[in-house]
């Protein structure tokens, strides 16, 4: 679990895989649209995406020579219940 997690929070540590997360949860659609959202590239934007499907938060589908970009939804809800839980744990400090 701890390296899936950290996983997801390497893929939402950089400003523009927010803003690309971001720009996905209002809908699917693909990098085209996105890129004339944000002032980068067209490979950085490839690489935003594709690191962004490896950490599993976003998931891709090929439609005719387009590929459609959506949030997993399920992700965000993994990290959302690892958050909470994190946020319970208390720990004791002991000095023996």
């Amino acid at each position: 679990m701890s390296k899936e997690i950290a996983s997801l929070a390497k893929a939402l540590s950089d400003e523009n895989r927010v803003l690309i997360l971001e720009l996905l949860i209002k809908g699917e659609t693909c990098g085209c649209t996105l890129i004339d959202k944000l002032p980068i590239s067209q490979p950085t934007m490839s690489y935003h995406l594709r690191l962004l499907t490896d950490s599993g938060l976003i998931t891709s589908l090929k439609e005719g020579v387009w590929k459609k970009h959506h949030v997993n939804m399920d992700k965000i809800d993994e990290l959302i219940e690892y958050l909470t839980q994190l946020k319970k744990v208390t720990t004791v400090c002991r000095n023996d």
